[in-house]
């Protein structure tokens, strides 16, 4: 570990690190989660915007008016087939140029700094979860191949490290390719992920406590469909969990 550490900091006199957002030099502005080193100076990590009351209970979707939190009218009307949805951060600038990056550049290094936010975050949220069964939400192969990497995977692993729960990315699966989620309204959102996803082994998911983990919640109609397919498996309870949660 000490040769380890050497090296790491004879790196940073060659490569002095630069802040994830500003790129601007990290020196001793550098911040921490939890102790671990994450690229964002302490500045810019506390200029990210965060999901604050009044929101809804139950997919944390930010409410225009004040007063406190309460259930949305689509959750009223429509109630989603995971238990809850939770989040650290809206999914605003400059978190949002930080996950395209992340996801579409692609920088999967990017992983190291977000990793540990939503670990972090899902420590304090979710302690109460008995070794949870961590899933990420799939990629098809195609998208995979094109991509090199899964980031909600990326993300699930620093999530199952700090709560001590299985990782499981083997179980879901997308065996049909979709239109990008960005490129559709609402409604076709919805049309477009149904059927999409299967689950390879039901057995695993039966009386599990599952947590569906993902980047980014905008009509939650991804999440909620793989939800659908956990829950008919028998799933205790299912927490959707993502690193960012649009205003919509």
């Amino acid at each position: 570990m000490r040769v380890i550490s050497v090296v790491a900091n004879l790196l940073d006199l060659i490569y002095p690190p630069r802040c994830l957002i500003c790129a601007g030099f990290l020196c001793e502005k550098e911040a921490s989660v939890n102790g671990q080193r994450i690229y964002f100076c302490r500045d810019c990590l506390s200029s990210l915007a965060v999901v604050e009351s009044p929101f809804c209970p139950v997919c944390s979707r930010p409410l225009e008016t004040g007063g406190a939190d309460r259930v949305c009218r689509e959750c009223n009307t429509h109630p989603p087939s995971f238990d809850m949805l939770v989040a650290p951060y809206l999914y605003e600038s400059p978190l949002m140029e930080c996950i395209h990056q992340f996801k579409y550049r692609p920088k999967p290094h990017m992983g190291d700094s977000l990793g540990p936010l939503l670990a972090s975050f899902a420590h304090e949220t979710l302690y109460g979860m008995d070794h949870p069964l961590v899933i990420p939400v799939p990629l098809h192969k195609k998208k995979l191949r094109e991509r090199g990497f899964n980031q909600a995977l990326v993300l699930a692993r620093h999530v199952a490290n700090a709560l001590r729960g299985e990782i499981d990315f083997v179980s879901l699966k997308r065996h049909r390719a979709t239109v990008p989620q960005t490129e559709l309204d609402k409604k076709q959102r919805k049309r477009n992920v149904r059927g999409a996803f299967v689950l390879a082994d039901s057995d695993k998911i039966s009386d599990r406590e599952v947590i569906l983990v993902d980047d980014v919640a905008t009509t939650g109609s991804t999440l909620n469909e793989c939800a659908k397919l956990l829950k008919k498996a028998g799933a205790r309870e299912v927490v959707a969990l993502v690193l960012a949660r649009a205003a919509i």
